[in-house]
């Protein structure tokens, strides 16, 4: 199985097809690389596209240490991935967890990335509530050490934001807990603890998010109300942003609306390849008075 390696020696499992541009997929906290096989069918008809499995997420290394499992790991694996692929630069398409890593990537090495799509972005970032979500994180890893991901997955199933998927999609979203079931329990613990419960929140990154000169898409569904505020704060502050809501949707958008979020990617890509997706007109911002 071809995998790439990072530099505190973790393999990384990945997937690729077609040719052009490189597109970087990289998928949420309750899902692994397979999270986006209909957007690697779709895609790679016009690009070379990668998905992986995070750290965590077997069939890629599950690191024991739970310090291995930091934010930082996980926007640096996406460079590994890259770097093993030969691939100076690419579209990195997330959603959740993806979303956050590839926002690192543009406040970090810019020039890695030709354009960020960011879906369902953000929850978790409330600072009036930060310590109490990052106290459900640690009882939540703690959770899939006691009781395992089977159990987990039958609440996270029912959880707000993924209700309407099992409205439009009651099959796709049956196949989709019953993949996080089979996740690496170990993984999954670590990855809640480190990477979700101690990432920085993204209303503490203004100053450096206003700096990030990245072409962005900002994807949310307008059911996913942890997610609603944070992609709101990213269209105002990411100055080369645009934003979109899908109706009666929740989180899982690439599978909940895989036709929309296709043709919207879609869409947003073309026209940063043709040089079209560029900062906010100033005359567009209203004048404060």
């Amino acid at each position: 199985m071809p995998h790439a390696v990072t530099k505190d020696n973790v393999r990384l499992y990945f997937e690729e097809v077609g040719s052009g541009t490189p597109i970087l997929f990289l998928h949420e906290f309750a899902a692994d690389h397979t999270n986006w096989e209909p957007q690697m069918r779709y895609f790679s008809r016009g690009h070379r596209c990668i998905a992986y499995s995070a750290r965590g997420y077997t069939p890629s290394d599950v690191p024991a240490a739970p310090e291995a499992y930091s934010y930082q790991h996980f926007y640096t694996d996406a460079l590994a991935v890259l770097d093993h692929l030969g691939i100076d630069k690419a579209h990195f398409i997330g959603l959740s967890m993806g979303s956050y890593s590839s926002l690192q990537v543009s406040l970090n090495a810019p020039e890695r990335a030709l354009s960020m799509t960011l879906a369902g972005t953000g929850s978790g970032s409330s600072l009036e509530n930060l310590d109490t979500f990052r106290q459900h994180c640690r009882d939540n890893a703690a959770q899939f050490e006691t009781l395992g991901s089977a159990e987990v997955a039958k609440v996270t199933r029912a959880a707000p934001g993924r209700i309407p998927f099992l409205v439009k999609d009651p099959r796709g979203h049956a196949d989709f807990y019953a993949a996080l079931a089979r996740h690496d329990a170990k993984g999954s613990a670590n990855t809640m603890r480190g990477f979700q419960g101690g990432r920085p929140s993204i209303y503490t990154l203004t100053d450096t998010i206003r700096k990030v000169p990245t072409p962005a898409l900002i994807i949310c569904g307008d059911e996913d109300d942890a997610c609603v505020e944070p992609s709101l704060f990213l269209k105002k502050h990411l100055p080369a942003a645009g934003l979109t809501f899908f109706p009666k949707s929740g989180h899982v958008l690439n599978l909940e609306e895989p036709a929309l979020f296709n043709d919207m990617v879609e869409r947003f890509i073309a026209l940063v390849e043709a040089g079209r997706w560029g900062v906010r007109d100033p005359r567009s911002v209203p004048v404060q008075g």
